[in-house]
């Protein structure tokens, strides 16, 4: 009933509809019951006279015609009820996924969700378009037929109907078994669509690897079982029409028994007992519909848990009630004793008592190995995720006090794993700034280096990228990430290795439009080639979620047996820090990561 009640919310602005729609499922049973009912006078009166002949096929063709026109309005109606519904779910689900936290995202696989939004709405959406529809036509025909029974003959009718209530318990006990197997079927058909797109995401390493067979036997191994859930439900249900296929044949034999004494007697006409016969045939369409109606809805009611148990989940990160727009950073961002952890209180400690003061227009960067909480310090200056302990200031106001759009609002990023969308150039890089001009979007380009191959495509800034931006090269759509981020024209810069996955050739031209990016701005940088440290106003080295030390490039290099220094001298395998010093035959484009530590935190 709490399912019924929270999908009937979805309902509620749509109940003009839907009220016309009953009127119309109203019209249907009368006009069903009344064809039924017209078989009397057909027998009594126009067979043996040839009386009432035009009033009788008069009557008749109006039932059919109101019953059609009932027909085609409820279902219309109910249809479209059932898909705006549907249209407000899946909105809703989609906005309050995408509002969701990194940590919701980390740990919930893009397949998985997607199976949410796609397969266990559309449960939803038969049930609600289809499903609820016949539901109430069917069920307001048998009132109908139940209604001429009832006024044939009492007597006769009860005797039919006594093999009803025997109908309801298998009803309900084949409905238990397919919502809890439905739930099964959306589980393992989640599984399905996970596998599916991490096999279609990975494809080439999966083709590297020589893993295709793998893969086809995962995909076959769930696509089996669910197979086997999806045959007990249809077993289940396959059940209940032979069952009332019988049931009705007992009613009509005891129809046939009952109403040869009635005629017999002259207490029923043989009019009436064709008439009552054939409502009673007419009943079993409805019931037969009604008990796959059954499944179908206790399918939805599945679908229909998993869904709100996606929206009963909250992780975002939300606004205060009382939150202000924050003012355009003017001063110093600011963290004190920063403290954070995965999953609350009760998750690992990654950061802890992290203090460090950036001043408007400078760069800081953050140095450490791979592990040291790098990637997840930089995530909570837009909020990503919020701090457990200590707080981070923007000008002396803790960040919290004020409003995501105005915090965000004044920061751009560029990450190591560059997310493109399939659009047009010009749309990725105005995806900050949708009201861009052309010459603004193009300024931005040629700021970061990337007019000239932009131009050099067959369609030019109107060229669709495909998924992720696959049909560039990695230096190309870092490039545009540049010019995206340029684009926004933010007082606070972000950048995540942004060069850590490119050749040196991608990686010169990447470097000069990061050039372009920095100047002017507050940035904050985890440090991947040394001329980006070389040329940071401070660099903070992390080390198991602490900061270790903080200062500038020779400053820190000066620290024998410093966590800097040891970083540094693994960069020249081995040798001691002073004899890898930087001279000026040294090239400024040595990695400061540890060799085989460049993953992302």
């Amino acid at each position: 009933m709490n399912i019924v009640r929270r999908l009937w919310q979805y309902a509620w602005p749509y109940r003009g509809r839907f009220s016309v729609a009953l009127l119309a499922m109203t019209v249907f049973g009368a006009a069903s019951a009344g064809l039924a009912y017209l078989i009397k006078p057909i027998f009594d009166d126009v067979l043996p006279n040839r009386d009432q002949l035009g009033f009788v096929a008069g009557a008749m063709l109006g039932c059919y015609l109101f019953k059609g026109l009932a027909s085609y309005a409820s279902t219309c109606l109910m249809t479209g009820v059932g898909q705006r519904v549907i249209r407000d779910v899946r909105d809703e689900l989609f906005s309050h996924i995408v509002g969701q936290s990194a940590g919701f995202f980390t740990l919930r696989p893009t397949g998985r969700l997607m199976s949410r939004i796609l397969n266990d709405v559309q449960q939803i959406q038969l049930a609600v378009s289809v499903t609820v529809g016949d539901l109430l036509r069917e069920s307001l025909a048998l009132v109908g037929y139940g209604a001429v029974l009832l006024y044939i003959d009492s007597g006769l009718a009860l005797v039919c109907l006594t093999g009803a209530p025997v109908v309801i318990y298998p009803l309900i006990r084949v409905g238990q078994r397919v919502r809890q197997t439905s739930r099964r079927s959306q589980e393992e058909l989640e599984h399905l669509s996970h596998i599916t797109s991490e096999a279609f995401t990975g494809h080439r390493i999966v083709q590297a690897f020589g893993a295709e067979a793998h893969e086809v036997r995962r995909f076959g191994a769930v696509s089996e079982r669910l197979f086997r859930i999806n045959m007990s439900v249809t077993r289940a249900v396959a059940a209940l029409p032979p069952l009332m296929e019988f049931l009705g044949g007992l009613a009509v034999a005891g129809a046939l028994w009952y109403g040869s004494r009635e005629i017999a007697a002259f207490r029923l006409t043989a009019g009436e007992f064709a008439s009552f016969l054939a409502a009673l045939f007419m009943m079993y369409g409805p019931v037969k519909k009604l008990s796959r109606v059954s499944a179908g809805l206790q399918q939805a009611a599945a679908a229909a848990e998993r869904i709100f148990e996606m929206l009963d989940k909250h992780t975002e990160v939300l606004d205060r009630p009382d939150a202000r727009a924050l003012a355009p950073l003017r001063h110093s961002i600011e963290l004190q004793e920063v403290g954070f952890r995965y999953d609350g209180s009760d998750g690992p400690t990654v950061l802890r008592d992290v203090s460090l003061v950036v001043p408007a227009g400078q760069m800081v960067a953050i140095v450490g190995l791979s592990g040291s909480g790098k990637t997840t310090l930089v995530n909570l200056l837009p909020r990503f995720y919020d701090v457990t302990e200590g707080r981070i200031m923007l000008d002396g106001v803790d960040i919290r006090d004020g409003t995501l759009r105005s915090l965000r609002g004044q920061i751009a990023m560029v990450t190591q794993e560059t997310m493109l969308f399939d659009d047009t150039i010009a749309a990725n890089i105005a995806y900050g700034c949708p009201d861009a001009a052309q010459d603004e979007i193009e300024a931005a380009a040629r700021t970061a280096h990337a007019h000239e191959f932009i131009t050099a495509l067959p369609g030019g800034y109107e060229t669709r990228l495909g998924e992720r931006g696959q049909r560039l090269a990695g230096g190309e759509r870092q490039r545009l990430a540049i010019a995206r981020a340029l684009l926004t024209n933010a007082p606070i810069l972000i950048l995540d290795e942004a060069t850590s996955a490119l050749d040196s050739e991608s990686e010169s031209l990447v470097q000069h439009a990061l050039t372009n990016l920095l100047t002017n701005r507050t940035s904050v940088v985890i440090a991947h080639r040394l001329s980006t440290v070389r040329r940071a106003n401070t660099i903070v080295v992390l080390d198991g979620g602490r900061v270790a030390e903080m200062g500038q490039h020779d400053e820190l290099l000066r620290k024998t047996g410093g966590v800097y220094a040891k970083l540094y001298q693994r960069q020249f395998f081995g040798r001691s820090a002073s004899e890898a010093r930087p001279t000026n035959n040294t090239p400024d484009e040595l990695d400061l990561e540890p060799l085989g530590s460049r993953q992302r935190d």
